[in-house]
């Protein structure tokens, strides 16, 4: 009885078409295309933009700081720029802190 059930079964599924499992393979990619266009695609050109803000630096720029911190770039190095935010105060920091630059004066 149970041989039959199984032997039943099996029959209808080759019945109905038996079509290779295409649709799971096509949902997947297209599933990556959307998380492509709408998150990684974005977060790749935002990251672009930002670094080519910080290599292009220079002194005598206005900058906002990731933390919040507005002054006016009084040095360029290598890894960290020195940001005078005050006359006379100046700050050391890295250079991917800046997040705004501003080259009005």
């Amino acid at each position: 009885m149970v041989s039959d059930a199984f032997a039943m079964a099996g029959n209808a599924a080759a019945q109905q078409g038996g079509r290779p499992g295409y649709e799971g393979i096509i949902m997947l990619v297209l599933m990556f295309a959307i998380f492509y266009f709408l998150l990684i695609r974005p977060q790749q050109k935002r990251a672009k933009q930002h670094r080519e803000l910080v290599e292009g630096l220079k002194v005598g720029d206005s900058v906002i700081t990731a933390g919040g911190i507005h002054g006016k770039i009084s040095a360029v190095h290598d890894g960290t720029v020195s940001v005078e935010i005050a006359t006379g105060v100046k700050i050391k920091m890295n250079r991917s802190s800046v997040t705004e630059v501003s080259r009005e004066g």
